[in-house]
């Protein structure tokens, strides 16, 4: 049941990765790359500063306002000098490699031994709890930690999610969206689509450094290598979402992209428990997106094919 907790844990963290990833790719049409550095700069952020004794929430907050100016630069860089949008993100990807080894003055630091939003929430539970270390759920015996860390990061992220939804009702979300789906219709209405553009990619990175940022307290340390094809993690748990909820309007694309990274966490674990060796992950995952990729494609073909017949 532990694991089954921790599954949850770390795919509701990365959640907040694909709600990044959904605004850059599926807003936008950006192929923004510089989530592969923003999610280390976001854990780099936090842990420097949970280490020099800094509150976890302002920690936390300082690793989503690292995430929002590395993606404003990338932003920046495809708007003010015209740099091709990929070629803008992996830059600023590579920049920050250097950065984040600057920021934490070595390639890891551990957090086990300082306060953390995990800690916190742990002794919030054992204080509710009566100092009860189990409780029965379902059935099932489960640690009151496990159980807390659960809860909060669930909150957090339920919390996050209703605000994303907010702000792309409002007049200023709208145009985002408007800006993706129509430039020239926004430049018509006298938008600029540049500021669009850079302000999405900021929310964007912002959402993924925080996830850096959570991540790493709940791992206990944040590496300089912990990025490493998160962007493709982050596209397949969008993809899954699209599939699961079928829904364009953007409510349901959130709840979906949250639904789809949990689903795609679950499919790794159970990965790993049939005896998959770790050093596979990354080729299991790319190949994980291949199918969610192409599979639709050959459903739609066969409905055509189906209706032609």
């Amino acid at each position: 049941m532990s694991l089954l907790i921790g599954t949850f844990t770390i795919g509701l963290i990365l959640s907040l990765l694909a709600l990044g990833v959904f605004i850059s790719f599926r807003i936008f049409a950006f192929p923004d790359i510089t989530a592969d550095g923003s999610i280390t700069l976001g854990a780099s952020v936090a842990a420097i500063l949970l280490v020099h004794n800094v509150s976890p929430p302002l920690a936390s907050l300082a690793g989503f306002l690292a995430g929002m100016f590395a993606g404003a630069c990338t932003g920046l860089l495809h708007t003010r000098f015209k740099i091709n949008s990929l070629l803008s993100g992996i830059l600023v990807m590579t920049a920050l490699y250097s950065v984040n080894l600057h920021v934490m003055g070595k390639s890891n630091i551990p957090l086990l031994s300082v306060t953390t939003l995990v800690t916190q929430s742990e002794r919030i539970g054992v204080s509710l709890m009566r100092s009860a270390t189990t409780l029965d759920l379902a059935g099932w015996e489960v640690s009151v930690r496990d159980a807390s860390v659960l809860a909060a990061i669930a909150l957090a992220v339920a919390v996050t999610g209703v605000l994303l939804y907010w702000f792309f009702r409002t007049d200023l979300g709208m145009a985002m969206r408007a800006t993706g789906d129509n430039v020239q219709m926004v430049r018509a209405l006298g938008v600029n689509d540049a500021n669009m553009i850079v302000f999405g990619l900021a929310i964007s990175n912002g959402l993924v450094a925080l996830a850096g940022a959570l991540l790493a307290q709940y791992q206990g340390f944040a590496d300089v290598g912990m990025g490493i094809g998160m962007v493709v993690w982050g596209l397949a748990s969008v993809i899954i979402g699209e599939a699961l909820v079928a829904s364009n309007r953007v409510g349901m694309t959130i709840v979906g992209a949250l639904m789809g990274s949990v689903l795609f966490r679950l499919l790794v674990a159970v990965a790993l428990r049939w005896g998959l060796n770790p050093n596979d992950l990354k080729l299991i995952t790319a190949a994980f997106v291949f199918c969610a990729l192409i599979v639709p494609q050959f459903l739609h073909k066969g409905k055509v094919q189906a209706a032609h017949a």
